[in-house]
Order: structure tokens, then C-alpha cells, then sequence
């Protein structure tokens, strides 16, 4: 009964944490990555000494200066970011390049043959095809949402006091829209601060979460309709509110050992995965987390707190 009794400091909670990631979007916006804008991205390694992140830059501008310079030909303008992988790797983001301009800079990058990086990996998406995946994106993730009102309306059909199926259903999204927001608003300010870059990755990671949070938020929903069922046969006086606060009782233990389990999994796959996946192994921390919070925390006492205002 504690988390119901004390339902509006946890609403605070999650209000100031949706607030702030809102603000943090509002001001800085989105660094989209090269699947959603088109570009390149080379990964390296240098099996020596890793060159200085200032002497690669210098490198590749004065790269852009002979291209500019050689038989009129326009400059190659790579607009480069490099970011230190590994011990020994960067990762160099770029515009989308050809091949002749690939090996180019990969002479550069090898500092005039003095010190040859192993190219690791090498992707290269146009600008049309950054734009496809990102609308892909968009309606993917309204359609999880479209089709997760429509299931728990359609599971809770059933239930219609004291609060109808389709309220489940709605307050069941407002948790899921809290959940994405969360690890959406962590993420924007990592792009502001450290570069972090929002990619097709990120977005699986949207939908992972999200198919893990309605999973939990159904658990205690599920409790929730049993006990009202329960009540009803045994034709027992319980408020509302404390066939709620019962239901969150009986399943606070599972949800939370369940959410222990797949966050020390993930944090092993962001310290000792590969680069690759650390960025969508802290994605997904964020929002279990989130996830794990808002299906105790919030949708639950939301049920609550909507029983209420119908009474009033």
C-alpha cells in the first residue's frame, strides 16, 4: 500500500524526469546518426601507437587542401568527427564518400605510410536512404503503440468496473511514453555533451523496451483483474485502492528480480561488448530501468488516481 498511499511524490518523479528530457530535446534536438542522414562511417585500429586525435585531424585537412588544389577538382570537405575506440581504434564519421576518396583518406590516416591502421569496419548510407529509414522508424514505433492499445483493451475487455479496459489501455501508453522519453532525453543530452549519435540501433532499442515495459505493466495489471475477480466472488467491502496496492504487493518482488536480471546482463554487454553495442547496450539500461519504474511506480497508481476522478 505504500507506493499507492504516496502515489504523487513517485508522479513528481517521473514528471520533473519527463520534463527534463522534453527541455533537453526542445534545446539541443537530435544528433542523427548516418542512418538517418546519410554519410560514412570508417572504424580503424592501429596495431602501433595510436596517433594523436590532433595529428589525424591535421592530416585529413590538409587532405581537403591538396584535393581542393590538384587540377582544379573541388575540395573532398570531408567534415569529419573522430572518436577514440579501444585502446588502439577511432571512429571517424563523415559525409558519404567514394571509394577513390576512401583511399585517399585512408593514406592520410596512415600518416604517410608511417603508421598503417587495420580498417575494421566501413558503411556508407546516401542521403535518400537515411530519410527512408528514418520515417521506417517513426511509424514502426506508432504502430507497436497503435497495436499495444488495441491488445490490452482488448485482454482487459472484461473488466469494466470500476474502470473500463480501454482506460487500461491508455494509461498503459502514457507509462510507455515515459519509458521512451526517459532513455530519448538521456540520450540527447549524450549528443550535446559527448556526441552520442540517435541511429536505427537506438531505435531497436526503443522497441525493446517498449515490448519489456508492457510486458511488466501487464504482469500487475493482470493481478489487478484477478483480485477484482476474487473480491467480487467472495463478495469482500475492498476499495479499490487496496485491491491495488495488494496486486503491486503480490508482484513487486517478480518485477524487480526480472529487471535485476536483464540489467546485470546488459551492463556485462556495455563494459565488455564491443563498441558497437555499447551505446544500444545503455539505451536499453535506461529504459528497463524506466520501464521497471513506470509499471510499479505509475500505471499501476494511475489506476488509482483515474478511479478517483470518475467518483469525483
Amino acid at each position: 500500500m505504500f507506493i499507492v498511499l504516496h502515489r504523487k511524490i513517485f508522479y513528481v518523479i517521473s514528471g520533473l524526469l519527463m520534463a527534463a528530457s522534453l527541455s533537453a530535446i526542445l534545446a539541443w534536438g537530435f544528433n542523427p546518426g548516418i542512418d538517418f542522414k546519410g554519410g560514412s562511417i570508417l572504424e580503424i585500429d592501429y596495431k602501433a601507437v595510436r596517433p594523436d586525435i590532433l595529428m589525424l585531424n591535421l592530416a585529413l585537412a590538409r587532405l581537403n587542401f591538396e584535393e581542393q588544389n590538384l587540377g582544379g577538382r573541388a575540395p573532398l570537405s570531408l567534415d569529419q568527427s573522430i572518436r577514440p575506440t579501444g585502446e588502439t581504434g577511432y571512429i571517424i564519421r563523415l559525409k558519404s564518400i567514394t571509394e577513390e576518396e576512401r583511399l585517399s583518406m585512408l593514406k592520410a590516416l596512415s600518416l604517410n605510410g608511417a603508421n598503417v591502421p587495420e580498417v575494421k569496419r566501413f558503411d556508407s548510407i546516401g542521403p535518400l536512404l537515411g530519410r527512408e529509414a528514418l520515417s521506417k522508424s517513426i511509424i514502426s514505433i506508432a504502430l507497436v503503440l497503435l497495436a499495444i492499445v488495441i491488445f490490452i483493451t482488448f485482454a482487459f475487455r472484461k473488466v469494466s468496473e470500476p474502470v473500463a479496459s480501454w482506460k487500461y489501455g491508455l494509461i498503459t501508453v502514457f507509462a510507455l511514453f515515459h519509458d521512451v522519453l526517459v532513455p530519448t532525453g538521456v540520450f540527447v543530452a549524450l549528443g550535446h555533451f559527448k556526441g552520442f549519435e540517435v541511429d536505427t540501433l537506438f531505435v531497436t532499442a526503443l522497441l525493446v523496451i517498449l515490448g519489456f515495459s508492457v510486458h511488466d505493466t501487464i504482469v500487475v495489471f493482470d493481478r489487478v483483474r484477478e483480485n477484482l475477480k476474487l473480491s467480487h466472488i467472495d463478495r469482500n467491502k475492498k476499495t479499490f485502492e487496496i485491491i491495488v496496492g495488494e496486486s503491486i504487493n503480490q508482484t513487486f518482488v517478480r518485477s524487480i528480480n526480472t529487471s535485476l536480471t536483464t540489467l546485470l546482463a546488459l551492463a556485462v554487454l556495455y563494459v565488455a561488448g564491443p563498441e558497437i553495442t555499447k551505446h544500444f547496450s545503455l539505451a536499453l539500461l535506461v529504459g528497463i530501468t524506466a520501464g521497471t519504474y513506470s509499471s510499479i511506480f505509475i500505471g499501476s497508481p494511475l489506476l488509482v488516481t483515474v478511479e478517483r476522478w470518475q467518483k469525483k
